[in-house]
């Protein structure tokens, strides 16, 4: 059973800053741009039942789109480090969002996520790196912004057996409506196995 998480997708204009970043870093596997994601609750190895049931219950978010940009470098590990990382502007839209979804999780039986919700795109593993390598290559890029984008949808990825950093495969979307907009999922309510098959 593949693993699964919710996420925000990063559009290729993002995707074309984010590349910028890559290089300059002994012992970085860099990710590819198509894998970049803002994961907003990771989900795990469950049954396909299991998964269809959150799929369904997914269906009933209805939240109004916003905007975000990447902002800041930042590292996981600080005495050894593993993964490097853009940041996420703030947006009480986004945490309205993430946290919607995790009560869903919850509500069908999920354990809490143990980890603080912290918005971020996974740029880099790390191997062995250098701790003064990273700082380095950290100081040098630490002005890192992207210009805004509109975040229209959300998605259940999925993550093959790897050694992490993709493929990510899109499972289900959701559309995030304008304000005066009312979308209905009545229809995919109704696929009762519709995302492990």
């Amino acid at each position: 059973m593949p693993r699964l998480f919710t996420a925000l997708e990063i559009p290729s204009s993002a995707a074309m800053s984010l590349s910028l970043l890559r290089g300059g870093l002994p012992g970085a596997r860099w990710i590819d741009p198509e894998n970049h994601h803002i994961t907003l609750r990771f989900i795990g190895d469950i049954e396909g039942h299991v998964a269809d049931e959150i799929a369904n219950a997914l269906d009933r978010v209805h939240r109004p789109g916003f905007e975000l940009s990447l902002t800041g470098v930042g590292v996981f590990g600080s005495r050894k480090p593993h993964a490097i990382w853009a940041g996420v502007s703030q947006s009480p839209a986004l945490t309205a969002l993430q946290y919607e979804i995790e009560r869903i999780c919850q509500r069908l039986g999920l354990p809490p996520d143990p980890r603080k919700f912290m918005p971020h795109v996974t740029v880099a593993r790390l191997r062995n790196a250098d701790a003064g390598a990273v700082a380095a290559y950290l100081s040098s890029r630490g002005n890192f912004r992207t210009a805004a984008f509109d975040v229209t949808r959300f998605v259940l990825m999925s993550a093959r057996n790897s050694v992490g950093g993709g493929p990510y495969v899109v499972e289900e979307a959701w559309p995030l409506s304008r304000p005066e907009s009312n979308y209905s999922f009545s229809s995919k309510a109704s696929d009762p196995s519709r995302i492990m098959r």
